[in-house]
């Protein structure tokens, strides 16, 4: 039909619906689907008589072309080495509306995203989970620890006989969102679990080797809590020096840390991890493992039960050495290893 043809069909099925027809009768009268006529009727609703008026046929520009190699390389270029926003897109991650948009913007082609789910296949990329990075992240400070300071640490454990610890701390709650379980098509899981919100704290030190020292606690991480914690790894370690690794939080830093550690010098020395940078402390894959598995697979429903969980788990790793030694196994530590 031409475009003033489909415009005078526009206007009869709409009006006639205006007029009191039923959309279904009025598609059947005019051989057309309900579903376009309830669009048409829809739009006149939305822009009014703007819809009658006959556009012009044939294909957007832009749309349908394909890429040229070099427009190709440039795009999988531009989503290795950029975020998004750093390309003043409206996204955060790179998706296949990112790609979409990214290829109107610099070249005037509109692709689908199945197109660009096509281009993001042949260029060699996969969908995967993101691990953020904080942008207050020093870049130079994380490459003098890997290159500088931690090969010294290193060597200076190995001439005196000290033992490398890695330390964290992290909260546990309750009513954690993990895991997935096998439902029905159509029908959301729905386990039972207790109103309540409680929660413990639990702090943990691995080594390479495969070593666990934990501590499961109620209540805040404070200074007094990791002096006491340093108390008994130190007993534990039958005489050996301990060089433990740590973040910057502020208990590690307090001054009464400080000067405990500095009484004890021949016994513990602690180091510091560049601020904001948890992807360089193998004991976070720890903490991950038993939010996924102690707590998220097995409902607590009293504080007492739940700390029971966590320090039964906790036991059954340390009997299991080649598993906390995994933690080890991720790229960004395994110059930990």
């Amino acid at each position: 039909m031409s475009p003033e043809a489909q415009a005078d069909l526009r206007y009869r099925a709409v009006e006639a619906v205006l007029a009191g027809g039923r959309q279904v009768d009025v598609a059947q009268t005019l051989g057309l689907r309900k579903q376009v006529v309830n669009r048409w009727v829809v739009a006149y609703r939305e822009k009014g008589e703007a819809v009658f008026e006959a556009g012009r046929r044939g294909r957007k520009e832009g749309a349908g072309r394909k890429l040229e190699p070099w427009q190709m390389g440039q795009i999988a270029q531009a989503i290795r080495d950029k975020a998004p926003d750093q390309l003043k897109l409206p996204f955060y991650l790179w998706t296949r509306e990112a790609v979409v948009e990214r290829v109107g913007r610099r070249y005037g082609v509109t692709i689908s995203v199945w197109t660009a789910g096509r281009y993001l296949k042949r260029w060699g990329f996969t969908p995967q989970k993101p691990a953020p990075r904080a942008m207050e992240q020093n870049p130079e400070a994380v490459r003098r620890w890997l290159e500088e300071t931690y090969p010294k640490v290193r060597a200076r454990a190995q001439a005196e006989g000290a033992r490398i610890l890695w330390e964290d701390e992290m909260g546990i709650r309750s009513d954690p969102a993990a895991g997935r379980s096998f439902s029905p098509r159509g029908k959301t899981p729905r386990p039972l679990r207790t109103g309540q919100r409680f929660g413990c704290t639990m702090i943990s030190a691995i080594s390479n080797r495969g070593k666990l020292y934990f501590q499961v606690f109620t209540g805040s991480f404070n200074s007094q809590v990791f002096i006491g914690f340093l108390r008994r790894l130190v007993r534990q370690m039958e005489g050996s020096k301990v060089f433990l690794i740590v973040d910057g939080h502020s208990a590690h830093r307090s001054r009464a840390s400080r000067e405990w550690v500095a009484a004890h010098a021949e016994q513990i020395e602690l180091f510091f991890l560049p601020p904001y940078s948890p992807e360089l402390n193998p004991d976070e894959f720890l903490n991950q493992d038993v939010k996924s598995n102690a707590v998220g697979r097995k409902r607590a429903i009293t504080l007492p039960e739940l700390m029971q969980h966590v320090r039964g788990y906790l036991r059954s790793r340390q009997r299991s050495r080649h598993i906390v030694q995994h933690a080890f196994h991720a790229p960004t530590v395994k110059y930990a290893a």
